[in-house]
């Protein structure tokens, strides 16, 4: 149950393969920006509703001191 890290490099040559069997040389190039974009997006975003977490517990310790 090691998650991603389980895989190994053998098993990501595997499905990298299997990508490109699939999808074929000329279509690599879009899914990549895809994905890229998309975890752009999701890091984005995880790192805007930590900020909000940090400025929440600011808000919250700064009630508590002035009480």
């Amino acid at each position: 149950m090691g998650g991603l890290g389980a895989i190994g490099v053998p098993g990501l040559i595997i499905i990298l393969v299997i990508v490109l069997i699939v999808f074929g040389p000329k279509k690599l190039p879009e899914i990549g920006g895809a994905v890229g974009k998309t975890f752009a997006e999701f890091k984005k975003s995880t790192k805007g509703l930590m900020d909000d977490e940090d400025d929440t517990v600011k808000n919250v310790e700064k009630k508590s001191d002035a009480s």
